[in-house]
């Protein structure tokens, strides 16, 4: 049975006040329309060119947070506007600081905050990789298609990971997603079609790949969790 202190039930109250009034403005002002829109997305960051960078970078945190809100339109987005290298390069920043304030909030608030925000069944699915420190489950979570990550962030600020290992674990783990999109609007910018729908068809095999495979990597994840925690009781100084 979980206990909810009044210092529990302030930082949710708080927090969710916060989100609200967020998405509040966002929606009254239209730019919640831009997370999922490329050509409004587009359209904004160049009416602000002189903070495109530092927008792109807040809507990139902002889509971490905001889990339900999809990342994909502004990691493509970042190719578009700022090439592959400098694409990887803003997005990844964004996303690791998205991921950073996810991690800290649900360290922060715990868990009855992260069980309101993300469903049962994700929680109880994944709550092996919140024992222990989990590093490799984790980098390996984060690295596979199809893995809810921006939830991720939020359960694993539940378990005894350090921030300096989420941050480098959350980093390395999104590198090849973050890549796959900017790569994609890079090569939609540059006119190179025949390069995006080869990559396009590459990255569509993985993800079907990952989908009929799902529950077996999971249940191999939760072996090798398994025999890490069976390998700690039996080496209790490690």
């Amino acid at each position: 049975m979980i206990t909810v202190n009044k210092k529990s039930i302030t930082g949710i109250v708080l927090f969710l006040g916060v989100m609200a009034a967020i998405i509040y403005l966002l929606y009254s002002s239209g730019l919640l329309g831009l997370f999922t829109d490329k050509k409004r997305l587009l359209q904004f960051i160049e009416e602000h060119k002189a903070y495109s960078v530092f927008i792109f970078i807040g809507l990139q945190a902002l889509q971490v947070v905001f889990a339900p809100i999809p990342g994909e339109v502004t990691g493509f987005v970042g190719g578009m506007l700022f090439g592959t290298l400098w694409g990887i390069v803003f997005s990844t920043i964004g996303l690791t600081i998205g991921s950073w304030v996810a991690f800290t909030l649900g360290r922060l608030v715990g868990r009855p905050f992260v069980e309101a925000l993300i469903d049962e069944d994700i929680l109880s699915r994944y709550d092996f990789v919140m024992k222990h420190k989990g590093l490799f489950l984790a980098l390996l979570l984060f690295i596979v298609p199809g893995f809810p990550k921006d939830y991720l962030c939020y359960m694993l600020g539940l378990g005894h990971m350090g921030h300096m290992a989420f941050i480098v674990v959350s980093t390395l783990g999104r590198l090849l997603g973050t890549t796959l999109l900017t790569l994609g609007g890079a090569f939609f910018r540059e006119g190179k079609y025949g390069a995006l729908f080869t990559l396009s068809g590459v990255t569509l095999f993985i993800l079907l790949i990952t989908m009929i495979y799902r529950n077996k990597l999971e249940r191999w994840l939760r072996r090798i969790r398994a025999a890490q925690r069976i390998k700690s009781r039996s080496n209790p100084l490690k």
